[in-house]
């Protein structure tokens, strides 16, 4: 599968998708126009392990919610991802059974080499 799930909005995932570019035969999903479903992040924590890992602490609705005072479970990060896109960290990178989660250079430049090698 070959897919990135952002927000078209994001100035940093469409600098990310450009830095990318070719992306052949790749699917773009804007998460705020398109949520994701539950199948979808099922799909995505298969390969991350992690519902935290894919949870955007960065996020204005985590510190107005107080979320950083609380003790939150996997669960817990699951729901919120689901209930509003603002709580998955972008981009996530689908491609060929790997997974890219965020927009640090680290990642980006994995992803990079993964998907141009």
């Amino acid at each position: 599968m070959k897919k990135i799930y952002h927000l078209s909005t994001c100035s940093t995932c469409q600098r990310i998708i450009k830095e990318l570019q070719p992306l052949t035969d790749f699917e773009l999903q804007d998460i705020k126009i398109d949520p994701i479903s539950e199948d979808q992040l099922e799909q995505m924590h298969e390969l991350s392990k992690s519902y935290e890992s894919l949870f955007s602490k960065r996020a204005v609705l985590y510190r107005e919610r107080g979320l950083k005072d609380q003790n939150l479970k996997e669960k817990d990060f699951k729901n919120l991802i689901l209930e509003h896109y603002t709580f998955l960290k972008r981009p996530v990178i689908l491609f060929e059974g790997q997974i890219f989660i965020g927009n640090s250079k680290k990642v980006v430049e994995a992803a990079k080499k993964a998907i141009h090698s």
